[in-house]
C-alpha cells in the first residue's frame, strides 16, 4: 500500500510556526516513504475562507520546499459526497436537526441539575436538547447532529481503540457519550462539519496515514467512528506535539507576528524555520 498523507489547512489566516510543523512532518514522512502528499482547503466555511490566503498557504509552502500530488482540493467544492454521506446516516436513523446556539448549549448544559458542563472536541458537549424531537424529513439547511449513543449501538461498538506507535488510547462508549457527546455533522449555511469532511476526504484521496497536532486526537475517536459506520478504511494516526510560544501557549492564526510570511520578510530561510520547529534540514526518517 502506497503510504499518502495530506496538509488541509482553513484559509482564514496565515500559515504560522504551527502549521509549518506540521505540514513538514507530513511532506517528510511522505517523501522518505516513497508515497504521496496531498494538500487540501479546509474551506467549507465561506464566511471566513479567503482565496488570498489560500494563495499564500501555497505560496509558503512552496518557499518551505513542500510540494504535493495531484491538484488541490477544495472542501467547498465537495458538498455532493458530503451530503451522500449525510443522507446515509440519516436513513440510518443517526441524525436530527438541532437549532440550539452556541449560547443555547452554555446555558443548557450550565443548568445546575447538570452539575458541571464538560468540555469535548467542539467545546462544551452537548446536553441533548433536540434530540428527542420528532426529526421530520431530510433537509441540508438546518443544522444535524449524530446522536452517538445510537449510533455505538448501531454497529454494536463497546469501545475505540487508537493505536500511534507504542502508545495505545481508548475511548469506551459511555466515555464517548459523556466526554464527546452528539457532535454536529452539518453546519449551517457550510453542508457540513470538520468532523464529516475530513472523514470521506480521507476515504476518497486513500489517506493511509494522518499526521496531526495531539489536540485533534479526541477527535479522532469520532472519526474512527463515522469510519466504521460508513464502512470507510481507518488510516493510521499520528498526534504530534504542539508548537508554543515563550509562555507556553499554543499557536494560533491570530499569532501574526510569527507568521510564515512575516520570518521570510525578515530575511530568514526554510531552514531557519525548520530549526525554529525543531525538524533538522534533512528529511526525516518513520
Amino acid at each position: 500500500m502506497i503510504f499518502r498523507t495530506r496538509f488541509a489547512p482553513s484559509p482564514t489566516g496565515p500559515l504560522h510556526l504551527g502549521h509549518a510543523y506540521s505540514a513538514l512532518l507530513a511532506h517528510d514522512l511522505a517523501r522518505t516513504n516513497n508515497g504521496q502528499f496531498f494538500l487540501r482547503m479546509d474551506d467549507i466555511d465561506q464566511s471566513r475562507a479567503r482565496c488570498h490566503w489560500a494563495e499564500q498557504i501555497k505560496d509558503d509552502l512552496t518557499w518551505l520546499g513542500i510540494t504535493w500530488d495531484g491538484p488541490v482540493w477544495s472542501q467547498n467544492a465537495r458538498s455532493d459526497s458530503y451530503t451522500k454521506a449525510l443522507r446515509r446516516l440519516w436513513d440510518l436513523g443517526l441524525l436530527y436537526p438541532c437549532g440550539c446556539s452556541r449560547a443555547d448549549i452554555k446555558a443548557a448544559a450550565n443548568a445546575p441539575q447538570e452539575g458541571a458542563p464538560v468540555l469535548g472536541p467542539d467545546g462544551v458537549v452537548y446536553p441533548g436538547t433536540c434530540r428527542h424531537i420528532p426529526k421530520g424529513t431530510f433537509q441540508t439547511d438546518t443544522p444535524l447532529r449524530l446522536n452517538i449513543k445510537k449510533a455505538l449501538q448501531i454497529i454494536d461498538l463497546q469501545s475505540i481503540i487508537l493505536t500511534e506507535g507504542d502508545a495505545i488510547y481508548q475511548r469506551t462508549a459511555p466515555q464517548m457519550i459523556e466526554s464527546i457527546g452528539d457532535v454536529v455533522l452539518l453546519r449551517k449555511n457550510m453542508g457540513t462539519s470538520y468532523h464529516l469532511s475530513i472523514v470521506i476526504d480521507d476515504a476518497d484521496q486513500g489517506i493511509t496515514d494522518v499526521i496531526r497536532g495531539k489536540d485533534l486526537r479526541e477527535a479522532t475517536f469520532i472519526h474512527i467512528l463515522l469510519q466504521k459506520i460508513l464502512e470507510l478504511h481507518t488510516p493510521k494516526y499520528f498526534h504530534h506535539p504542539l508548537i508554543r510560544d515563550e509562555n507556553g501557549k499554543r499557536l494560533a492564526k491570530r499569532d501574526d507576528a510569527r507568521a510564515i510570511s512575516k520570518y521570510r520578510d525578515e530575511g530568514l530561510t526554510r531552514n531557519d524555520i525548520r530549526s525554529k520547529v525543531g525538524l533538522d534540514a534533512k528529511t526525516l526518517a518513520t
